[in-house]
């Protein structure tokens, strides 16, 4: 995997301060330079270029710059294509540590749903590093994607970061709460036929151990 990294934000930042520097001059009205500042300072375009800083830094591209920024650019855009309606994409760093990460997952491709953070453990790394949220579903681990994946499988990819683990994830928690009432209903199913069956036993029992009249 490419360990090549990009930082966009200086860039960024060079662009503002651009802007003002126009916007001060009477090069650029007024409304135009704060219209562009204010796109570039969003959280919507810092989450755009946290994402494609990552998927840059882990695609697989191997040619030249200008086929690799692209690559990247088409692996960007279908990530926040497929969040329509939800919330956008955000990159999550945390450390590897011999505690874990602070967090449960659930779901993947044997329960037919999407993988996602179940719940933070307080206390625990996620918690004390902050970003990630309980009802996140998770996209990619380390540049690898887990979406149509097992659980087994981001598990693993969890367990094998070193260093630092980077994730993409992003805020659907409505999905994660049918989710649960799913498998809550699932489970309430399994006891219920459980119990049946453990009272039909108890019958046969109950028959088989009663006296039975002997003829005379």
């Amino acid at each position: 995997m490419s360990q090549t990294s990009i930082d966009l934000q200086s860039d960024v930042n060079h662009a503002v301060e651009l802007l003002h520097k126009l916007k001060r001059n009477n090069e650029l009205s007024a409304h135009k330079a704060d219209a562009l500042i204010s796109v570039l300072e969003s959280p919507f375009f810092n989450a755009v270029r946290e994402v494609y800083e990552h998927v840059y830094q882990t695609v697989e591209v191997q040619a030249n710059e200008e086929i690799r920024a692209n690559a990247t650019a088409k692996a960007t855009v279908a990530a926040f294509a497929a969040s329509e309606g939800h919330a956008h994409p955000r990159v999550v760093q945390l450390p590897v540590t011999d505690e874990g990460f602070g967090f449960n997952i659930m779901g993947g491709k044997e329960q037919n749903s999407p993988i996602y953070i179940s719940r933070i453990i307080p206390n625990g790394v996620a918690a004390r590093v902050g970003g990630l949220r309980r009802g996140d579903q998770l996209l990619s681990v380390n540049g690898v994607s887990v979406e149509g994946e097992s659980h087994t499988t981001a598990v693993q990819l969890l367990k094998d970061a070193t260093g630092v683990v980077k994730l993409i994830v992003r805020y659907t928690p409505r999905v994660l709460e049918d989710m649960e009432a799913r498998f809550e209903k699932q489970r309430q199913r399994a006891a219920q036929q459980q119990q049946q069956q453990t009272l039909q036993q108890q019958r046969t029992l109950d028959r088989n151990s009663m006296p039975r009249n002997k003829g005379r």
